[in-house]
């Protein structure tokens, strides 16, 4: 009997160290713009180079244009498009096969004033996702929120019409944001001049601050928000046309402002915090660092550095303490946040396109040019080490990149593509 228990247990254990061993961790989801995390990272271990050889179409379904990345979860991928100038559509497809589940569409459109027009007059906003529920922002602020498995609205919400506001007259860019432990069922946005708490089961505010006027500097806000831990305190990080500010999440007090100097307001990337320093970065003038610190009980903020190095669109992923950015003049850049040094700046090559996202995993970043180039670069902060490239098949990629695995997936204006890439 002994040796049959004994027997009995080896073997058991034998499965299980088995299936431990070729056991894999399900695909992470890629939840929100740039990701579960907001800051454009994940675990693993990505190859050592891209080419045609490991980088393989999956499949590539045609869709309106549309400069919302798409976002994955529970088997889905999620993408939005603007129809015939009228409608805004999110679709849910298999990312296996690429088989539409469902669609839902809404009246909302609008025309970007005409120097913005090269960016185009269609949704803009990155959606989010809790797992059960879809969060979208349309163009002109309207909100809607449906069921991930079934596409049913559970709410819906015109922020202009609930504040008395106009619409952003750039068209609504801010994508919502959704904590990694938000217990209290929270959604953020900036929209409708201001940032607003919301009860993402019902829509309903919970607070609203940062009020603005309305007015075209005020009214409409490029950056997304992030969660940051800043001198001990867990607070919100937001970036209106004008300035940084924290903001406490429970209450909506703003705990600390910072003015940043831009060009008409074109405050764009997402604030990225490394210790008690954020770092930005806005259009035709500086990249700066500012350092948070705590004078008794209230926050100050303060400019500790600065660069002439400037970017335009493209926020930056920090690995090592070290950001990568892509800047105004088309070029690649690093800088030591701690410092304010610029690493290197990667000169005597070809210009890159408009706008890159990216996504940075070890010591590796991957990169979606607008062009539609898709880069492999080894995050160096000793030199610029550029480690693969390959063409895809759009010329046009404004949305940014998603990821769940080993499969990436391209949103390019007219199309969503997925690929597989592997050693």
């Amino acid at each position: 009997m002994k040796s049959h228990l004994t027997n009995a247990f080896l073997t058991a254990l034998s499965f299980a160290f088995f299936n431990a061993a070729f056991a894999t961790d399900p695909p992470t989801d890629w939840t929100q713009w740039r990701g579960g995390s907001r800051d454009s990272k994940i675990a693993g271990e990505w190859p050592e180079t891209l080419s045609t050889t490991n980088l393989k179409k999956v499949w590539s379904k045609p869709f309106g244009p549309s400069y919302s990345g798409p976002i994955i979860a529970k088997g889905l991928v999620f993408v939005t498009e603007t129809k015939d100038k009228k409608s805004e559509i999110v679709t849910a497809l298999d990312v296996n096969t690429g088989e539409k589940k469902w669609s839902v569409d809404w009246s909302g459109s609008m025309k970007v004033p005409f120097f913005a027009a090269k960016n185009g007059s269609w949704i803009r906003a990155t959606p989010a996702t809790d797992g059960e529920r879809l969060y979208i922002g349309g163009i002109k602020g309207l909100f809607v929120c449906l069921d991930v498995q079934s596409g049913k609205q559970i709410w819906k919400v015109d922020l202009n019409e609930r504040y008395g506001t106009s619409p952003e007259q750039f068209g609504h860019v801010c994508s919502p944001l959704i904590p990694d432990d938000a217990m209290d069922n929270s959604i953020y946005i900036q929209c409708s001049a201001g940032f607003i708490k919301m009860n993402r089961l019902t829509g309903k505010e919970i607070w609203r601050t940062l009020n603005g006027s309305g007015s075209i500097m005020s009214g409409g806000a490029f950056s997304s928000p992030i969660v940051a831990t800043l001198e001990g305190q867990k607070q919100l990080v937001v970036q209106t046309r004008q300035e940084l500010a924290g903001v406490d999440m429970a209450s909506g007090k703003v705990l600390w402002k910072q003015a940043v100097p831009a060009f008409r307001g074109m405050n764009i990337l997402t604030p990225t915090v490394v210790d008690n320093k954020v770092f930005t970065s806005s259009y035709n003038n500086k990249s700066f660092g500012y350092v948070i610190s705590k004078d008794g009980n209230s926050f100050v903020s303060s400019q500790e550095w600065s660069s002439p190095s400037k970017a335009y669109m493209s926020s930056p992923v920090v690995i090592d303490g070290h950001a990568y950015l892509h800047l105004q003049n088309k070029q690649i850049a690093c800088f030591d946040i701690e410092g304010g040094t610029t690493k290197w700046v990667s000169k005597n090559r070809k210009r890159f396109g408009d706008y890159w996202s990216m996504i940075g995993c070890g010591d590796k970043i991957l990169a979606l040019d607008s062009k539609g180039v898709l880069y492999l670069m080894k995050a160096n902060p000793e030199k610029f080490e550029m480690l693969g490239e390959v063409k895809l098949d759009t010329n046009d990629s404004w949305a940014h990149v998603g990821i769940s695995g080993d499969r990436i997936f391209v949103r390019g204006l007219d199309s969503l593509t997925a690929y597989d890439w592997k050693n």
